[in-house]
Formats: structure tokens, sequence, C-alpha cells
């Protein structure tokens, strides 16, 4: 169930495998692995109408790119007719009106969308321990978390329940749990990827993102999910490369890692001397690779949790038990509507962040918090543009740790914030970023590596991401 959409494709035409059977294999998987916490809801019986509207299509020769990939959404991302909830009570027993712009594509090239997947509460969480559906457990060991707050997606792919699946990224939000379970996480440049129908935590940080177990999968799904969108304001008239065709990388490159991260006393010195191996792996095959001066990265985490929490307090304000979702029983009048249904339909890491923007955006801190950090964002982002003039890549770890236990950081949210601190930059900066899993550790829990790359520079990323995963992949 591993292969890429290619191979399964020339398997349907051969007659050796249906878009029927591998929807009903998924299926038994699923329900096998119900432990894993991994699915909300499975759409069963539409699933297997569509794989067999698909496969009457394959036989006619008439079907889209997708026609043979099963793929979940991340409970964030609307399917017209099905429930979303963004795995939190306030959104309970609500139905989506409207398709993302994510899924109507994927549902044009045929793909099979199989369910919708757990995460953390409104995208809000680094270990998916924040759900109002509970905790999701990583495949691999299931005392550990699989990352947040895309960990459904991450360990759905990784226990081979789908082939793939969306997720958000806002600070890490694929690339890490991808990391944690041993798969491949996408965020694309800010832009690249319509965000109309995902449910907004920070907007001018949250993208889509595909996790899958390859590269050319990773690439064909982001050759149909991207583009522009009349609905989006804020997605890019850049015309869409063939990145399918352009995987096989051409000359030598120019990497630059950030000192300071192999350095940074919080990185596990397993992922710190796998990292140096491969830099030196990079070197030996002609590329040139040369550390790089950032010297914000204790910057990065402090800023952006100002400016998204500041965010989430504004697009979460029409949350309020009035106009959709949940409401209060114990409301005695409007005031109590508002206050009751808030506190018994946020979960606890959701109020801190609401109650955490409000506060850096209140008359008074505005300008000391907000103003301040939009400042140090532009900073970052200078110097990083300025890094990636003269290197084609930045190369950094993806996490400072393998996979935690559950629990094990639930009661330190500052320890659960430092999480993020290799996989922020990116989104800071509106940059593209991938994880890609070539670690292992002694523990026998997975990490990945992350390359970021300039704005829209995909094609580029996917093709060294590919050969990196040929050199350096063990699995």
């Amino acid at each position: 169930m591993n292969s890429s959409i290619s191979n399964i494709r020339a398997k349907i035409q051969k007659g050796e495998t249906s878009c029927v059977a591998l929807t009903k294999a998924f299926l038994k998987k699923i329900e096998e692995h119900k432990n894993l916490n991994a699915f909300l809801e499975v759409f069963t019986d539409e699933a297997l109408e569509n794989a067999a509207t698909i496969d009457e299509r394959i036989a006619n020769k008439k079907a889209g790119k997708l026609a043979g990939l099963v793929i979940a959404l991340k409970d964030n991302i609307c399917y017209k007719g099905h429930k979303i909830s963004a795995s939190s009570k306030i959104l309970e027993g609500f139905e989506s009106l409207y398709s993302a712009t994510v899924v109507e594509r994927l549902i044009a090239e045929d793909a099979i969308i199989i369910g919708r997947l757990n995460c953390d509460e409104f995208a809000m969480g680094s270990s998916n321990e924040n759900s109002a559906y509970g905790e999701v457990l990583n495949p691999i060991d299931n005392s550990k978390v699989p990352g947040g707050s895309s960990g459904g997606a991450a360990a759905a792919v990784k226990a081979g329940l789908c082939h793939a699946a969306l997720g958000t990224d806002t600070g890490g939000s694929v690339r890490q749990p991808a990391s944690h379970c041993g798969v491949i996480g996408l965020k694309p440049t800010y832009g690249r990827v319509s965000r109309y129908g995902a449910i907004a935590y920070a907007s001018s940080f949250d993208q889509i993102g595909p996790i899958t177990n390859n590269i050319p999968d990773l690439a064909l799904i982001m050759e149909v999910i991207s583009g522009s969108d009349h609905y989006d304001s804020t997605c890019s008239t850049k015309e869409v490369p063939a990145f399918t065709k352009e995987l096989q990388l051409t000359g030598v490159k120019k990497i630059g890692y950030i000192k300071d991260c192999l350095e940074n006393p919080g990185l596990d010195k397993e992922i710190k001397a796998r990292l140096e191996l491969i830099i030196k792996e990079l070197k030996l095959q002609g590329h040139e690779v040369v550390p790089v001066d950032f010297p914000y990265l204790d910057f990065l985490v402090p800023a952006y949790y100002v400016l998204t929490t500041a965010e989430a307090s504004s697009n979460l304000a029409r949350y309020d038990g009035v106009h959709f979702g949940y409401r209060s029983e114990q409301s005695e009048n409007w005031e109590s509507v508002y206050f009751k249904s808030r506190s018994e339909g946020f979960g606890k890491e959701v109020q801190r962040r609401i109650m955490l923007g409000t506060y850096v955006l209140s008359a008074g801190y505005f300008d000391a918090y907000y103003a301040k950090a939009q400042k140090v964002r532009r900073i970052f982002r200078d110097k990083t543009d300025e890094i990636l003039k003269t290197h084609d890549f930045i190369l950094l770890p993806t996490t400072p740790n393998t996979a935690p236990d559950i629990g094990e950081n639930t009661k330190d949210p500052i320890a659960m914030y430092l999480e993020d601190i290799f996989t922020v930059q990116a989104p800071l900066t509106g940059l593209p970023a991938i994880s890609i899993p070539i670690g292992e550790h002694s523990n026998g829990m997975p990490f990945g590596i992350q390359l970021m790359g300039s704005r829209f520079s995909e094609t580029a990323l996917f093709a060294f991401s590919n050969e990196m995963m040929q050199n350096f992949n063990d699995n």
C-alpha cells in the first residue's frame, strides 16, 4: 500500500487490483487500527461508491490523474455535506456547506476521500493531545504521541490507512508529525495552495500541505491542489510547474546549514550526529555544504506565538454559540450564551491561546508585543532571504527530539511550544519547507531532516528531497 500512485495505476490497468479493492483493504485496516484514534469519521459507503465509479472511468480511459489514490482529510478542511469540527466541541454536529478548493481539485482528478482525521483542536498543538475526541497514538509506538497538529494525518499515512493525507501547517503542523511518524510532510510556499475552506487558526501563516510516503506522490498531489483561486485573495497566480516531470536532480547544489541549530543545547545528540553525517555525505557527493549564521533562533518561537495567538483571537471570535455550532444549555441571557458556550466549547489550549492573543492586541500592549513581533518577523524574512540568495536550500532538523511519551509535555505549555523551534522559521517567512524521514534513533523512533527553499522553489525542493530519500532513507 506504500506504492506510488503511478505504480498503483499500472496495477489497476493490468487488472491486478482495482480502486474498489484498494478502498476495501484500507477500510479493513482502519477498522483493525481503531485504537490509534486517527480517524474521527470514515466515509465507508461513499468511498466504495466513488471507487466503483472511478474504476469505470479508468476502464474507459477517462480517469483523472489521481485515480487510484485513497486520501484522507484533516478535520479542519471542509468537505461539502460532511461534518467538520476542527476536533473541537464548539463545532459539534456542524456540517460543511461547501468544499475547500483543495477538496474540489482532488475530487475533479478522481481521488477517493476515505474520511476525516483527528487533530489538535483548531490546529493548536504539537502532539495531538488537545483534541476534544481523544489523543492520537503513534503507530510505531503507541505510548508515544504522533506529533501535531496534523497527528491523525501522519499516523494514518504511516499505519497504511490511506495512501496520503492533507493536513495544515501553521508553525510546523505537517512537518513535525511527519518527523515523529517517519513520513514526508510539506509546508508549501505561502500562497501556493488556496486556503479557502480550511478553518483558520492564523491566516497569515496557515497553509494546506500533503503527507505521503514518497516524493512522487507528494509532487503529484501538489500539481493538483496548487494554483490561483478567486476565493482566496492571498493565493498566488503563479503558474504551477509540472512537479512530477522534474524530480531528477541536475547539477550540484549549495546548501547552508544553520550553525545555531546544530549547536542548540536542546537538540538530541543522535539527531545532531545524523545531520552531521548527512552534511559529510552531501559534500562527498559534490555538493557545497556550508555553515550559515541565523542569530535569531531564540526569538522565532516567541514571535511566532505572539503573532499566531493574536490572529487566533480574531479568527475564533466567530464561534460564539449564536450563529452555528455548540450552544450551552446553561445559558440564561445573551451574555451568558457567549460566555458559557465559549467556555464549555473550547478546550484549555485553545482558551489559553485566545487569551494570549487578546492580551497582545489589547490597548497599551499592542505596540509592545504585536507591532514589535511584526517588525521582528520582517527581520527574520530579510535574513532568510539573504541566505537563500546565495544558497539553494537551508538544511536543519525538523524537531529537536523524537516523539515524546503521551502526557510528557501536556503540563508544561512552554516545553510543548519549544517543540516548534526548528519549524516556525518557514511559516514566519512564508517559505516552503519539507521534512523527509531519513533518521532513526536508537530508541526505535524516526526523525526527519528539514529542507527549506526560496519562495515558489518547490520544484527544486522536490528534486533534491527525492535524491536524498534515495541516498539516505534506509527503509
